[in-house]
């Protein structure tokens, strides 16, 4: 395994940073976690995509209704994983350990595994952002290359057009593929996951078998398999390339930047919280409605820097961290619309497939 890079040492910027946010905090009295507005919405979504679940399962709509409900599902399922799942894992849901991990616990329901996301997204995506060979997030090898150290194959000039199809297909990849695939291999990229307890087995395989229960045995008791298996596809293409178009637009866009440690020091150039900011891009962050469905994660800069603030506090702090990389010379990467964002991703995939 490759020894995992480090930063710089100088990390006057973070310092610096992390002292006005608090001092944000103290005065204006406000926790840094999650507030009853987020809890309200919690509740709400949850009980949306239960309702949904149980009207399509048990009350049997007809087929046109069936197929809006399975995608309406797919895009609350969303929202529950960018709103309460997302936060809880990150313990910035609430100051209650027990209920940031009951908000985790909701993408286990769903077909994930909360132990596997901790590794891969809290511990590695969030300390090696854009790292070629330790964030798993970049690597979708052989179907799309997504940094210039990533082999280039003739097929990969199409895939600023065939993404949208790989997307879409991300959820049920992740659910019946990638979890096990990380269980099994024992690691997460060039990273070994540490080792399970008996609890983290017990809710690994529990968790899956009461998902496969609750999405694929009691529908296809209920309702039949081709009506059970139509309206799965159709709920997870939804929650698939919601997550990854959310995500992706994020850290693969034209702006962002993709360092490597250097080969003898295996030092990367900038500190921890610089690098944070080159690799990432916020998007639409004055738009209310796409803030409110994505938990946020339209500023993942502020994300990426504060992972334990809760996402309702990102738009007051976003002013501090611009004020702070305006004052160091550091370029905050923001897209004033989505579709400006989707479309320097849809570049930036053209540049890689034929670069």
């Amino acid at each position: 395994m490759s020894a995992v890079p480090k930063f710089a040492a100088s990390r006057s910027f973070h310092t610096e940073l992390k002292n006005r946010i608090n001092a944000y905090f103290e005065e204006s009295g406000k926790e840094q976690t999650g507030t009853t507005s987020l809890f309200v919405k919690a509740m709400v979504l949850t009980v949306a995509f239960v309702a949904l679940y149980v009207h399509v399962v048990f009350f049997t709509p007809s087929t046109l209704l069936a197929l809006i409900e399975c995608a309406l599902m797919g895009a609350v399922g969303s929202a529950v994983g960018f709103n309460v799942m997302h936060d809880g894992s990150h313990g910035s849901f609430s100051k209650s350990k027990f209920v940031n991990q009951f908000a985790a616990f909701t993408l286990n329901v769903l077909g994930g595994s909360s132990f596997m996301w901790n590794m891969k997204h809290n511990l590695i995506h969030h300390m090696y952002t854009n790292v070629d060979g330790f964030d798993d997030d970049i690597d979708a090898q052989p179907w799309l290359r997504l940094s210039t150290t990533q082999p280039r194959h003739r097929f990969h000039k199409f895939q600023h057009l065939y993404f949208w199809f790989f997307y879409a297909l991300l959820f049920i990849a992740w659910i019946f593929f990638m979890d096990y695939q990380k269980y099994f291999k024992g690691k997460i990229g060039e990273v070994p996951i540490k080792k399970m307890t008996a609890t983290d087995q017990g809710v690994f395989w529990g968790f899956k078998a009461l998902h496969l229960f609750l999405f694929m045995g009691m529908p296809i008791y209920l309702l039949g398999f081709w009506t059970w298996l139509v309206g799965f596809v159709v709920f997870a293409t939804v929650v698939g390339f919601t997550m990854s178009i959310v995500f992706q637009l994020a850290h693969t866009v034209e702006h962002a930047a993709f360092p490597m440690p250097h080969e003898t020091t295996n030092k990367l150039e900038d500190e921890w919280a610089i690098h944070q900011i080159k690799t990432t891009a916020n998007f639409a962050t004055d738009n209310k409605v796409i803030s409110w469905l994505v938990g946020g994660l339209n500023f993942q800069v502020e994300h990426h820097l504060f992972p334990k603030i809760s996402h309702v506090h990102y738009p007051e702090i976003s002013k501090i961290i611009k004020q702070m990389c305006q004052e160091f010379g550091v370029t905050y990467n923001e897209y004033p619309k989505m579709r400006y964002a989707v479309a320097s991703h849809v570049s930036f995939l053209r540049q890689m497939g034929r670069a």
